[in-house]
């Protein structure tokens, strides 16, 4: 029985997945990343499911990754390789993702809701990649492909941070929601595409996934499997500087 994230599926198939570590501000454990992977792989092949709602318990989307784990040398493989699993889990997932970003997205929570197909934001709605501040290369191409190749280089480089209206205005998210509001538009955002005949829909997420002139993978190999080699090596990592 899954403990950090909690699942909720309407009739029509729209289903609904929350991360659920309020009191880490859900932050992305191993055992979380773990528990995500292996429901949208469950998810992605049940008739049953088709579109998914993802949001944040609590007041925080997703903090980012757990750093208490980083600081144990015994976990660096198993945070690497579940890691691994899990962006590819939702980078790939062949049915439409909906973030429903309820508060703040940072770091590898920004980073989550990059990876869904459409984000819409709390007003109360906080983005940015403050991990590079300690050392952690945040990713960068699934960015620039959502807000451009300045923009993306700027927030990648400067760990700045954005409020909602600010992520309207570059085209991070597609539209902002008052608090208590906000699952339900996103619902009702997910309602509108199944709207469409489902293999349309799964059609298209696999043009999505395969159209940009770099594929993800070829990115990722770059800039999160070459990182965490440098991570294992001590080189690079939010414990690596002063």
């Amino acid at each position: 029985m899954s403990r950090d994230i909690a699942t909720q599926v309407a009739d029509d198939g729209v289903a609904t997945l929350t991360l659920s570590r309020p009191e880490r501000r859900n932050a992305l454990s191993i055992e979380l990343r773990d528990e995500l992977t292996e429901q949208l792989d469950g998810w992605a092949s049940d008739p049953a499911i088709r579109a998914v709602v993802l949001t944040g318990a609590g007041s925080t989307f997703c903090a980012g990754f757990d750093l208490d784990e980083f600081a144990q040398a015994d976990l660096a493989t198993s945070i690497r390789d579940s890691s691994r699993r899990y962006h590819l889990a939702v980078w790939q997932f062949p049915k439409p993702l909906v973030a429903a970003v309820n508060g703040p997205a940072v770091a590898g929570g920004m980073d989550l809701c990059v990876l869904c197909d459409i984000r819409i934001a709390s007003a109360t709605a906080v983005f940015g990649h403050p991990e590079i501040k300690f050392g952690a290369p945040p990713l960068f191409t699934p960015l620039q492909w959502i807000v451009g190749m300045g923009v993306a280089r700027e927030l990648c480089l400067t760990g700045r941070r954005i409020d909602a209206h600010e992520a309207l205005r570059i085209g991070l998210v597609n539209s902002i929601s008052e608090p208590a509001r906000l699952l339900d538009d996103a619902v009702a955002v997910a309602r509108a595409i199944i709207e469409a005949p489902q293999a349309a829909l799964e059609y298209t997420k696999r043009y999505l996934i395969s159209s940009p002139g770099a594929t993800f993978e070829r990115t990722f190999a770059v800039e999160h499997d070459a990182v965490f080699e440098d991570f294992l090596r001590g080189a690079v990592g939010p414990r690596s500087t002063p």
